[in-house]
């Protein structure tokens, strides 16, 4: 008798369900032992896989906590593929409402950030643009120009410093207390074979999400502007520049890398 494949694959998800019907075992008639293990391998790998995607998230809850909170997330959100590259995309929503967890406000965002981060890693090689080919646009034309943005680069924002604790937990920066708790912003992008994770100053974010989503230079700059009067296009610029996060400038009648 053939074992129905959605039925075998709910049973491998929910403990509580029984073994499927028409499943037997090389080595008796009762195959239940054999399911559990079974089912419990497929657990532990898939909570181990959520681990090595979210090192710095189990280093701030510890491992137990972690674990049974992965625990909880794998038996709502089994993986849809049998590639485990992006899963647990959905991991800092799930977070976010997971009531344990509830007074680490920041960890949701702390979880995007390493999301992009594995994202960053997975995306297609691409050469970054250069400063001077910025600087090569005749000023006139700055305002109208559109920039690429690089298949690996990614914006995270948070009202809370999650790009330092992120750094704190992933071995980047010593751990020690935050005196200045505010809002930062992330630039996630891999120009050559590592990621990095740039901090943003003021406004800075609002400016390449514009540019990423399509906006001209000079629609970006005014809607950077407008979030935030501390903004500095000088730094900015130049931070976004240096960090790689575009590919190509669109001048609308030339296309230049």
């Amino acid at each position: 008798m053939s074992v129905n494949q959605s039925g075998f694959a709910r049973a491998l998800a929910d403990r509580a369900l029984p073994v499927p019907h028409g499943l037997l075992a090389w080595n008796g008639p009762r195959p239940e032992r054999r399911f559990d293990v079974y089912r419990n391998n497929v657990a532990w790998g898939l909570i181990e896989a959520l681990r090595s995607r979210f090192p710095a998230a189990s280093a701030i809850v510890g491992d137990e906590f972690f674990s049974a909170m992965a625990a909880d997330y794998t038996q709502r959100e089994p993986p849809r593929s049998p590639l485990l590259l992006a899963y647990g995309d959905t991991f800092a929503d799930f977070v976010r409402d997971f009531q344990p967890a509830a007074g680490l406000p920041y960890l949701p965002d702390v979880i995007r950030l390493e999301a992009a981060r594995s994202h960053a890693y997975h995306a297609a090689d691409c050469r970054s643009l250069d400063a001077a080919s910025l600087a090569s646009i005749a000023p006139d034309r700055l305002p109208f120009l559109r920039l690429r943005p690089h298949p690996s680069m990614a914006v995270v924002r948070s009202p809370h410093p999650a790009v330092t604790i992120w750094a704190m937990n992933a071995g980047e920066v010593p751990l020690g207390p935050i005196d200045d708790w505010r809002s930062e912003d992330g630039l996630v992008v891999r120009p050559d074979m590592t990621v990095h994770v740039h901090r943003l100053g003021p406004g800075a974010a609002v400016l390449v999400d514009g540019l990423a989503a399509g906006l001209c230079f000079g629609e970006a700059v005014e809607a950077a502007i407008a979030s935030d009067t501390a903004f500095d296009l000088t730094a900015s610029l130049g931070q976004v520049l240096q960090s790689g996060a575009f590919a190509d400038i669109d001048t609308g009648d030339t296309h230049a890398a």
